[in-house]
């Protein structure tokens, strides 16, 4: 498998497209293939931006699609099958159109291929109205790892990532702050309405964290209106400090690297605080941790959730409430992320009234 040919290393097109963190539970699994071949020559398909999130797997090349220029739509893409010239196999991660596109491209110039098998009919019935089968499915790791697997390649269970620290550059070091005391992640936002938290109860679980002693309190996101949430907050205590668009991606991950905790919703922060082993307490409402989308590594039990018959009512958090007020955000309450952070941090929850200036 090493191989291909005379001695050639074996050309792997890898197909993961969206979203951030889909693709950033890739990572593990190229890092895994790596290690184990080597020689092989893998080609990831993703956009550029996403490309930091694969700093620590050696010697792989990326292929950019321009899904909004000359590679939009089904001319688009057979012309991006067409650019790429050819491979041995094919790793789709993916399974949408466009990779159904590009595999019957490569499978006709000889390349041999495998999707994803995203266990929908399993999904559908862990996300039905009534009579939900409520176990915990495949991880999105381990359906990654199996389609190398179906490929050939001898890819036993993968390794569960190492608490990593990336140094930090200037700009990001003073963003960060004076060493010392805590640091802590919150990511307030996400895709669907469904996976969010309401903002005036996240805005007072962030006040209360920063008032825990010597904390500095980091809002992520992206985007004009999570920037006008975050610099809003961020006047509320002299701890909180927005990052949105005061750094890139690759920054952020050096600063999320040095946090000592994370507070996300079921979105990209999650995954990319997965990548560097930094705990996180997970916060979920219309989606849950059985669907197989938990951080890969994070413990369980740092997840906060309601049990409630409704729940889960979709696997990515894009359907309309079944009740249309989102209870199962609307009605965790705010001490039961404050009390789990604490917890995970071994320090007292701070009271309800934020410290003065």
């Amino acid at each position: 498998m090493k191989t291909h040919g005379r001695g050639t290393p074996s050309r792997v097109l890898v197909i993961r497209l969206s979203a951030m963190g889909d693709v950033a539970m890739t990572v593990p699994v190229l890092k895994a293939l790596r290690a184990r071949y080597p020689d092989l020559d893998i080609t990831v398909l993703t956009p550029k931006f996403l490309q930091p999130f694969f700093r620590d797997v050696r010697n792989i090349r990326f292929h950019v699609p321009d899904l909004r220029g000359r590679h939009k739509g089904v001319r688009g893409v057979l012309r991006l099958g067409f650019e790429m010239g050819r491979f041995d196999m094919v790793a789709d991660l993916h399974d949408v159109l466009r990779g159904k596109l590009l595999r019957r491209i490569f499978r006709f110039r000889g390349a041999r291929v495998a999707y994803i098998d995203k266990g929908q009919k399993e999904k559908k019935a862990l996300t039905a109205p009534r009579n939900k089968t409520k176990i915990q499915l495949e991880t999105t790791v381990e359906r990654y790892r199996k389609v190398f697997v179906k490929l050939g390649f001898d890819l036993p269970e993968i390794p569960l990532p190492e608490r990593t620290r990336y140094p930090m550059d200037a700009v990001t070091t003073q963003l960060a702050g004076p060493d010392g005391g805590l640091r802590i992640g919150v990511s307030p936002f996400a895709q669907h309405r469904g996976k969010i938290y309401p903002p005036e109860k996240m805005q007072n679980v962030i006040v209360r964290l920063a008032s825990i002693p010597g904390a500095r309190i980091f809002i992520f996101g992206g985007g004009a209106q999570e920037k006008a949430f975050a610099d809003r907050v961020a006047g509320l205590h002299e701890r909180i400090v927005p990052v949105i668009g005061r750094i890139r991606l690759d920054q952020e991950m050096d600063l999320i690297s040095n946090l000592d905790a994370m507070v996300s919703m079921d979105s990209s922060a999650l995954h990319m605080s997965s990548l560097v082993g930094l705990p996180v307490v997970s916060v979920w409402g219309a989606t849950h941790p059985y669907a197989g989308f938990y951080g890969f590594g994070q413990d369980p039990a740092l997840a906060v959730q309601l049990d409630m018959p409704c729940r889960p009512c979709s696997v990515y958090g894009n359907k309309p409430c079944l009740y249309g007020d989102y209870r199962c955000m609307e009605r965790l309450p705010e001490e039961a992320i404050v009390e789990r952070i604490c917890n995970l941090l071994n320090v007292e929850p701070p009271k309800n009234e934020p410290d003065e200036r």
